[in-house]
């Protein structure tokens, strides 16, 4: 057996906490949908075998941890998880009015921003690409009613 000091300050137990902590809200917030069968999956199917072993994964996580800890935790930053976070909700907001591509574009230029190894030109070039790819799959191809240019853009 480790320190529980050592224990308590690790990575990996913090990360093996939250893993439990997001799979038993999945189930939670599943619960009031029918569930259905393997064969003939209902709306709480999906997120109850998701959360199920996300939590069964946080438990592996934790249980390594106690037996032996992890780096520990040096120094909380909220910094590059609010760019990501941030960007993801500007990205809800924006879709109306940029569209699928120009909301796309920004949410991935944003969020890269977060990495220690952001380069502009490659994160452009990826926020293009995936715009232009999910412009064609989700739209053209599964026919989902977002727009490609939102109402600032020229769209509809």
């Amino acid at each position: 057996m480790s320190d529980w000091k050592a224990i308590w300050r690790s990575k990996d137990l913090w990360t093996g906490l939250i893993f439990i902590g997001i799979g038993f809200a999945a189930v939670f917030f599943g619960r009031s949908h029918p569930m259905g069968t393997a064969m003939r999956m209902g709306p709480a199917y999906f997120p109850t075998m998701l959360g199920s072993l996300l939590v069964l994964i946080g438990l592996a996580v934790v249980l390594r941890t106690i037996l032996k800890p992890g780096p520990p935790v040096d120094q909380l930053s909220f910094v590059k998880p609010a760019f990501v976070l941030g960007s993801t909700v500007l990205f809800g907001f924006l879709l109306q009015y940029l569209g699928l591509a120009g909301a796309l574009i920004l949410l991935v230029i944003l969020s890269a921003y977060a990495s220690e190894r952001f380069r502009l030109r490659v994160a452009v070039a990826l926020a293009v690409g995936l715009a232009i790819g999910s412009s064609i799959i989700f739209v053209r191809l599964l026919g989902l009613p977002i727009p490609i240019l939102g109402t600032w853009l020229g769209g509809y």
